[in-house]
């Protein structure tokens, strides 16, 4: 019987472990086949979730099955939606989902990055802004769903260690720190769903204003280029 004691709080890096495992379960078993739910679990308890006993494992993938429904991303059937999720995890959770490329309106869809600004941007061109706009209405909420690549833990881990802290673009140390350490994101220079491929020699450590320039500025062409003259172990692809 799993009797493991807890800590409280769940951590980021515990979080996104569970994203991970989940993704990767997924990818194992696209047809919903049955798996070896103990044998998960054991996986996750030899690394990040060393301290997490089976429950609480269950327990947050199946809330990760109940935010997958609700953002209308297929989830895992064998692990039964737990809606009870806290808001402040949900938030976090899907943060992480962002960072993955499950839920933004990427630059590495098939569309190019100018047709996906010129949508958003043309409409408010058009419009009347010398008048003081009426209040509107709140909001409405959506959310877009793109298709996603499980990505190996292994790269990321690697290429974040050997940047340690400093953007690999700019050379500025992580713009603030996320669990003790500066934050970084991981770049693919060329996307994946490009047919980039998930290697070292594919893949940068950058802060957020580079990793957004890479992906929106003007000059992302030639921004792009010169990470392969200034990071010599990128190769084209």
């Amino acid at each position: 019987m799993d009797t493991k004691k807890e800590q409280k709080g769940w951590t980021n890096d515990e979080l996104e472990a569970s994203v991970d495992a989940y993704l990767a379960i997924q990818a194992r078993y696209p047809n919903d086949e049955k798996f070896n739910k103990s044998a998960e679990h054991k996986l996750l308890q030899g690394g990040v979730l060393a301290s997490r006993n089976t429950k609480s494992i269950d327990y947050r993938l199946q809330n990760i099955s109940a935010l997958f429904d609700e953002l209308g991303l297929k989830p895992i059937i064998h692990y039964k939606p737990k809606v009870n999720i806290g808001s402040g995890i949900a938030a976090r959770l899907t943060k992480i989902l962002e960072t993955k490329g499950l839920l933004t309106q990427s630059t590495e869809l098939l569309a190019t990055e100018g047709d996906v600004r010129s949508r958003h941007v043309k409409p408010a061109k058009a419009q009347n802004f010398v008048d003081v706009p009426e209040d509107d209405s709140p909001p409405q909420q959506g959310v877009t769903v793109t298709r996603y690549f499980v990505r190996n833990s292994k790269i990321k881990g690697w290429i974040l260690e050997n940047a340690k802290g400093i953007c690999e673009a700019c050379d500025q140390p992580g713009p603030f720190e996320m669990d003790g350490k500066p934050y970084l994101e991981v770049h693919h220079v060329k996307h994946l769903a490009q047919q980039g491929k998930d290697r070292k020699n594919n893949t940068v450590a950058l802060c957020p204003n580079c990793h957004r320039r890479c992906h929106h500025s003007s000059d992302r062409v030639e921004f792009t280029d010169s990470l392969y003259k200034k990071v010599k172990r990128l190769k084209r692809q």
